[in-house]
């Protein structure tokens, strides 16, 4: 199977492309600047194993044709709208994940939701409802991303108009990242789910806690009894 991602050649887009490779799976690179997707392509099959440099780059709209069924949007909120402007009538029958976390530009431990509620939403309002739009991975850093020694330390939340498409996503996170996802509800979910971004960015600044890039976990009372006892 292949995974497209837009915005490929950041920092999140870079982690998710080693781990789904890692997982099996082909990705394509999809950035404005080709040569860009390909640099960043070669770079990161350089640090996987031989077996698993299955990582490929190329324009926005020639990634997204490449691909089987799943799209990744991971760019920077400045370029989320118009990124799905250029890209929206070849979107057509497929699944856009959407990673995108608007983030205040002056300061990224607020939120500045759109018009349309959330990232999510906007993104539904512009690519049509003839794609499914899924919200996912908002609450994951790049840092952990790419650090590839450790597993996802959080659970990922889901959420989408679709139940079909929400379910396939649930499944291809949980096997191409080895990460435990939960179904949120619908598009409406991603106002939360994109507002807690910035309070862990606060969290995890702070001085007052010794830890960074944490992220959110879901646990059942005998988890958390047990976590106690032990």
């Amino acid at each position: 199977m292949s995974i497209t991602i837009i915005g490929g050649t950041g920092p999140q887009g870079k982690g998710l492309a080693k781990r789904f490779a890692l997982s099996g799976y082909k990705v394509i690179l999809g950035s404005r600047n080709r040569e860009r997707a390909e640099e960043a392509s070669s770079e990161l099959n350089s640090a996987l194993p031989e077996k698993f440099r299955n990582i490929s780059g190329f324009d926005n709209k020639t990634a997204i044709s490449k691909s089987n069924e799943f799209i990744i949007l991971s760019v920077p909120w400045e370029g989320h709208n118009q990124t799905l402007e250029e890209v929206k009538d070849i979107l057509k029958g497929k699944i856009l994940i959407d990673i995108v976390v608007p983030l205040d530009r002056k300061d990224p431990k607020k939120v500045d939701m759109p018009d349309e509620g959330s990232a999510t939403e906007a993104a539904q309002k512009i690519v049509g409802d003839e794609v499914f739009v899924i919200g996912a991975l908002h609450n994951v850093s790049a840092h952990v991303l790419n650090n590839l020694e450790s597993n996802i330390n959080c659970d990922i939340l889901v959420c989408g108009n679709n139940l079909v498409a929400r379910l396939k996503v649930i499944d291809l996170i949980t096997k191409g990242l080895n990460a435990v996802a939960y179904n949120a509800g619908d598009i409406l979910s991603a106002r939360c789910i994109e507002a807690i971004t910035p309070i862990l960015i606060r969290i995890n600044v702070s001085k007052a806690v010794p830890f960074t890039n944490a992220g959110i976990k879901i646990w059942s009372p005998s988890d958390w009894f047990k976590n106690r006892e032990d």
